[in-house]
């Protein structure tokens, strides 16, 4: 018998039904997004081979006028929404920063049409950032259709982010861990519960479509010899020296855009849906985000002369394509140039005499998430993403070696996450909200950081925040002067809208 008096606590259980609810909800639309892209693209694939023959040679004519109409009629929807451009990550960042006001049906619809057709003409764009993007204003629709408060609906959105990834690749764990990593920076109990209910549903029924086959499920992988760890020190060296590289032209190209073609931004989309024909012609397999790519090399690995090729190509187009500002992601292909580096690495210490070739596509898999590690300076994602993508748990140590050098290399050289990048390239001067409106926001206490185990009087708060509440465990407690700190615990903070980009810093700083 329960005593007189016993009360069940259900605010972790709300959180999970929501989650659940939202990860249901953007699963449906992420499946459908990612069917139709994929449908799309093999028919564009068919229709570039049936034009290659050159009896059919005149119908180059009615691609270009198509690929115009796309350019046209994805320009429009961006003049009315101009947050559906790109691959949406930082725009969903900026949501959770209070940088960016977003209205969620007027992103989620035209996300999903102009995603499609954009990623579905062979752009190489991936399908992720839009995913994430969809399933965020899923969460935000959410959150408004159910009255939830400020913060609630932060994890909401947070919790859609998640489920759009997961839906995308069949990866709810890393779904989870990028949105905690990279996305809201912070790991509050009641933030990763509802992420992971969101992502587990989506995974749900993305599976229900889709199967259980991990996304790039490659043939297997050997073992890779201790031997050979060396080596992995070197193609993380290299990872990071790209993907810093990756990093700087990628944050330049709408200034170049803007430089060479003297035309309204969201025309820019016309530029990569002409200059994607000939590709598709002369490699049509070579079209959209990559993944057909990485799984043909966990089957052939071509020369290195070819992968040199190919990088080059894909480079050149996913700067082309992503810089035009049509709503697309980068996160495929990056993992795709990771692949393709990894790859030829591979395959130059094999002519050095250094590796056997049956390795070769140890240092592909490792690839991928190195060169994402960099890139995005989210390693555990990296590393978590790969795992469940690949589907092989016997690779996480030369994942973690060579996700760990990559990452240190790009911050030795002075680059930042490239989704922070592109938010702030993003907001610019002048497009922070201005309201003095005040606005709540969590910080966990983590174990080591300044915080822990503090008095609240002795830490050093920073100027113009205001600590209004203490979440531990399932307490909520006001605090004062003389209460002390814990680890695990969640500060709920009151600062100003427009100093909340550097308040946060200043936190970050405690850590």
């Amino acid at each position: 018998m329960f005593k007189r008096g016993f009360n069940f606590n259900t605010t972790r259980i709300s959180f999970v039904g929501r989650g659940l609810l939202i990860g249901v909800l953007s699963g449906v639309v992420i499946s459908f997004f990612r069917y139709a892209i994929e449908k799309l693209l093999l028919f564009w694939i068919e229709i570039y081979q049936y034009v290659a023959l050159p009896k059919h040679g005149w119908f180059v004519i009615i691609i270009v006028l198509v690929n115009i109409c796309i350019g046209l009629l994805i320009a429009k929807m961006v003049q009315q929404e101009p947050n559906i451009s790109g691959s949406g990550i930082p725009q969903v960042e900026g949501q959770l920063m209070d940088e960016l006001n977003t209205k969620w049906w007027a992103i989620l619809w035209r996300k999903f049409v102009t995603g499609i057709l954009g990623i579905g003409s062979g752009l190489m764009f991936g399908r992720e950032g839009p995913s994430i993007q969809l399933g965020a204003a899923v969460g935000q629709g959410v959150g408004y259709t159910l009255h939830l408060d400020k913060n609630d609906k932060k994890i909401a959105i947070a919790s859609g982010a998640a489920a759009g990834l997961s839906a995308a690749f069949n990866a709810p764990i890393a779904g989870v861990m990028f949105v905690l990593e990279e996305i809201y920076h912070s790991f509050s109990p009641l933030v990763w519960l509802s992420a992971l209910s969101g992502a587990i549903a989506a995974n749900g029924v993305s599976s229900s479509l889709f199967g259980l086959k991990p996304v790039l499920s490659v043939t297997q992988v050997p073992v890779l010899p201790l031997s050979s760890y060396g080596l992995l020190a070197i193609l993380g060296l290299i990872l990071g020296c790209f993907g810093y590289f990756y990093q700087r032209i990628l944050l330049k190209t709408n200034i170049w855009y803007q430089k060479i073609f003297p035309v309204p931004h969201a025309y820019f989309g016309i530029v990569p849906l002409l200059m994607i024909i000939p590709v598709g012609l002369l490699w049509p397999k070579g079209l959209g985000g990559g993944n057909g790519i990485i799984l043909s090399l966990g089957h052939v690995i071509p020369s290195l002369q070819i992968l040199c090729v190919m990088i080059v190509v894909r480079f050149i187009f996913s700067m082309v394509s992503y810089g035009s500002g049509l709503p697309g992601g980068i996160f495929l292909p990056i993992l795709t140039l990771g692949a393709l580096i990894g790859a030829a690495t591979g395959q130059l210490f094999v002519l050095l005499g250094w590796l056997e070739s049956q390795y070769v596509i140890d240092f592909m898999v490792v690839g991928m998430a190195g060169y994402f590690a960099g890139i995005g300076k989210a390693p555990f994602t990296a590393i978590l993403l790969i795992v469940e993508m690949v589907g092989s748990l016997t690779h996480l140590m030369p994942l973690a070696i060579v996700s760990l050098l990559s990452y240190l290399t790009v911050d030795l050289l002075g680059g930042e996450p490239i989704y922070t990048s592109l938010l702030k390239r993003l907001i610019g001067p002048g497009s922070f909200i201005k309201s003095q409106e005040t606005i709540t926001i969590d910080i966990p206490v983590l174990v080591g950081s300044v915080l822990a185990d503090q008095s609240v009087r002795d830490v050093p708060w920073p100027k113009n925040s205001l600590l209004v509440l203490v979440l531990r465990e399932n307490s909520s407690i006001i605090p004062h002067g003389d209460l002390i700190l814990r680890p695990g615990d969640q500060l709920r903070i009151q600062i100003e809208k427009k100093q909340s980009q550097a308040v946060r810093t200043q936190f970050l700083t405690l850590h």
